[in-house]
């Protein structure tokens, strides 16, 4: 896709006023918000395009979506971010969250254009309707206490980047990052931040294969989970050697996941629990077109959070 400035993009979403005004979804058309429900993240269709992947998961009988942004905006560049949107309220999808932005808490020389991509993230997130955008912990620096005082007034810039688009950012902690690697650091970082436009999220692939422990869920409060990416880890290879390529569907795996969706239950989450498995990386998901996968997670996960 050739490259264009964020001044020629938001050109082409110049309908926001209309959209946001035209074209909502009805109650039909949306997830049931008052419990858990299915969600498919497009990490898991990486081999297609937006509207492929986005077909297949609504024939699939899935409601929400967590899109990639990278591929809504390829979408909107040949049609509009108008379409895209009318292409998700057509399929009566809802796209509950958005992915994704590195970078906004670890001090780095790539934060400034980090927090570019991040404008036009937030941006083309409120044109096609999700609340929220995932902000993975991806550091692989050497770290120092003062670094995570920085991080946390890094947090805060980035929130008000988000907060007129009404746009929540979301940290995930992740095993592979030196920086926030666990749910108490995240819990930590985004209470010192104290923004209403960050919150912590949770992937139960980093919960489970990192250094968090399960005692740590009491520590949730009640309603401060705000995203859920739900996943399994599998016994063998060994936890050290494991990748995004070992990620397992639910009920695939070691993890006690249903006993962490009654600790979450009982800290009041409401919410999606996405599937994020990443296609391009994983060679048995290599041939599974959007409509299989779809049908295959709502098969996986429906009992575990029933």
């Amino acid at each position: 896709m050739q490259d264009v400035s964020r001044r020629e993009f938001l050109a082409i979403a110049a309908v926001l006023p209309q959209l946001m005004h035209a074209n909502q979804p009805t109650q039909t058309n949306r997830p049931d918000t008052r419990a858990m429900f299915v969600c498919m993240h497009e990490a898991i269709s990486a081999r297609y395009d937006f509207k492929t992947a986005m077909e297949g998961y609504a024939k699939a009988g899935i409601r929400a979506v967590e899109p990639d942004l990278t591929k809504v905006r390829e979408f909107a560049m040949k049609e509009s971010p108008a379409a895209a949107r009318r292409l998700l309220d057509d399929l009566g999808l809802k796209a509950v969250s958005s992915s994704n932005q590195l970078g906004l808490m670890e001090p780095s020389d790539q934060r400034a254009a980090n927090l570019e991509q991040l404008k036009w993230k937030v941006e083309l997130a409120q044109v096609i309707g999700a609340d929220r955008l995932v902000t993975p912990s991806a550091g692989t620096g050497n770290y120092k206490e003062e670094d995570y005082k920085k991080g946390v007034d890094f947090m805060r810039e980035a929130a008000d980047i988000a907060k007129p688009y009404g746009v929540t950012l979301m940290l995930e902690f992740a095993r592979t990052s030196r920086f926030v690697a666990s749910l108490p650091t995240a819990l930590k970082m985004v209470r010192e931040v104290n923004h209403p436009n960050y919150r912590v999220m949770m992937d139960t692939y980093h919960f489970w294969g990192g250094i968090s422990k399960f005692e740590d869920l009491e520590l949730l409060r009640d309603g401060e989970l705000h995203h859920l990416h739900f996943e399994d880890v599998p016994a063998e290879p060994i936890r050290e050697l494991q990748g995004q390529p070992d990620r397992r569907f639910p009920g695939e795996g070691i993890v006690p996941l249903r006993r962490i969706v009654e600790v979450l239950k009982r800290k009041k989450y409401i919410g999606a629990a996405s599937l994020e498995l990443f296609q391009a990386a994983t060679p048995a998901l290599q041939d599974v077109d959007p409509y299989q996968m779809a049908t295959k997670a709502k098969a996986a996960i429906e009992p575990l959070i029933a």
